[in-house]
C-alpha cells in the first residue's frame, strides 16, 4: 500500500477507538500512536475525497495535507491554511464539532479566502 493511501476500514477503526474520549474529554487521553493513526487517517481521507492543492490542512505534530481543487501552491506559506490541534481536528472529522464553531472558539485558525471551503467536506467519519 502506498505511503499516503487510505483504507476506509482502518480509518474508521482508528477513529472509533477514540470515540469515548472525543465525546468526553475527561476520559483518559489516547496513546500517541492511536491519536496519530486517527489524525493521519482522517486528514489523508480528506485529501483523497477533495483532491487538489489550494488549501493546506495542518494538524501538528501529526500531519499536513493539501486538498481542494484550485491554484496549486508550491513555495512559502500557502495562501489558504487551516490549522488546529489533534482533538479539535477529530471532533471536526467526526461531526461532533462544526467548522464555524471551531473558528469562533479559536480552536481552529482558517486563513485565506478558500480555507472555509473545508467545511463542505466535513464530517469524514461520523460517530
Amino acid at each position: 500500500m502506498a505511503r499516503h493511501s487510505v483504507d476506509p476500514a482502518q480509518v474508521r477503526a482508528a477513529v472509533t477507538a477514540l470515540g469515548e474520549w472525543l465525546q468526553d474529554e475527561t476520559r483518559p487521553r489516547p496513546e500517541r500512536a492511536e491519536l496519530a493513526a486517527a489524525v493521519r487517517g482522517t486528514a489523508r481521507s480528506l485529501a483523497a475525497a477533495a483532491p487538489g492543492a489550494s488549501v493546506e490542512v495542518r494538524v501538528p505534530p501529526f500531519v499536513a495535507v493539501q486538498c481542494i481543487e484550485g491554484p496549486r501552491h508550491t513555495r512559502g506559506t500557502p495562501p489558504n491554511v487551516v490549522e488546529t490541534d489533534p482533538r479539535t481536528w477529530l471532533l471536526l472529522a467526526t461531526g461532533l464539532l462544526d467548522f464555524e464553531s471551531a473558528v469562533e472558539s479559536g480552536a481552529l485558525t482558517a486563513s485565506g479566502i478558500r480555507a472555509s471551503e473545508l467545511a463542505r467536506w466535513l464530517p469524514l467519519v461520523p460517530l
